[in-house]
């Protein structure tokens, strides 16, 4: 049964929107929905008259506070509606310990929205990005070339530190993606020739001088591409490859030959 106010209240305007707030109907509902008191909205939330609709409209709000919206989480509506969880976890105001319940109930692309959309706080789309990443490892391909278009930096990060030639393109085509996190991959296991060549003959990153480097010290780096990009480097560059102790001896070989044309010259 609602609780009512006490009966110091029921002559005050207050008390008369609080009581209100416990007795409306359905129709009623909507527009105490927009009561400025967050004591009225409270109260809303014990009418038995409240439904899924009511509180997508309330959610709506942005001024309902951490405690309003932790008690909006906690209705039985809300934990059995997944449209609810959608708009709870959008909400700027939901706090951290609900956001945490709310995001392993959301699917992958709207985890995706959540990191994209405006009005949403950083600690919100760090929350949401940190679930994406953790689904990763069982995420098929074909979402994960999707996410690869679509999703936040780190996550394209992620999917391109995979390895995978299947996902590269996508990933080297992605407006997010960061030179450092190509560096990154270049240096690491997961580099394999064909990757490699992808990121050296990808239109956006082929003439940045510090992949160009960093595609020129790995061993697994075909030799075609020493051909084609030592002409670009600076002598003392050239000097450093032929010293590397990372690189093959044909590797080296191509430096030193770059470097006797120049003094030929």
């Amino acid at each position: 049964m609602a609780e009512e106010p006490r009966s110091s209240e029921i002559g005050t305007e207050l008390g008369r929107r609080l009581y209100k707030a416990l007795t409306a109907t359905g129709a009623e509902l909507f527009q105490l929905l927009l009561d400025p008191d967050r004591q009225v909205l409270r109260s809303l939330l014990k009418n038995r008259n409240l439904n899924e609709d009511h509180l997508m409209v309330l959610l709506k709000r942005r001024d309902l506070g951490e405690d309003l919206l932790k008690a909006i989480s906690q209705l039985d509506v809300s934990r059995h509606s997944h449209r609810l969880r959608i708009a709870l976890a959008k909400n700027p105001g939901t706090p951290g310990p609900v956001m945490l319940v709310l995001l392993p109930h959301l699917h992958l692309f709207e985890l995706v929205d959540l990191c994209t959309i405006p009005g949403v706080t950083p600690d919100q789309k760090f929350a949401a990005e940190r679930t994406i990443l953790q689904r990763l490892p069982t995420t098929e391909l074909g979402n994960k070339m999707t996410l690869a278009r679509r999703a936040t930096a780190a996550v394209v990060a992620a999917i391109l530190s995979e390895g995978e030639p299947r996902l590269m393109e996508a990933c080297l085509n992605s407006p997010r993606l960061r030179e450092v996190a190509i560096l990154q991959f270049l240096n690491s296991a997961k580099a394999t020739a064909e990757t490699i060549s992808l990121i050296a003959r990808h239109p956006k990153w082929k003439a940045r001088p510090n992949l160009r480097l960093a595609i020129l010290k790995n061993r697994k780096t075909p030799d075609i591409w020493f051909t084609l990009l030592l002409p670009q480097l600076r002598a003392p560059e050239v000097r450093d490859l032929i010293n590397s102790r990372r690189l093959r001896p044909a590797q080296k070989q191509l430096a030193q030959d770059e470097l006797n044309r120049r003094s030929a010259r």
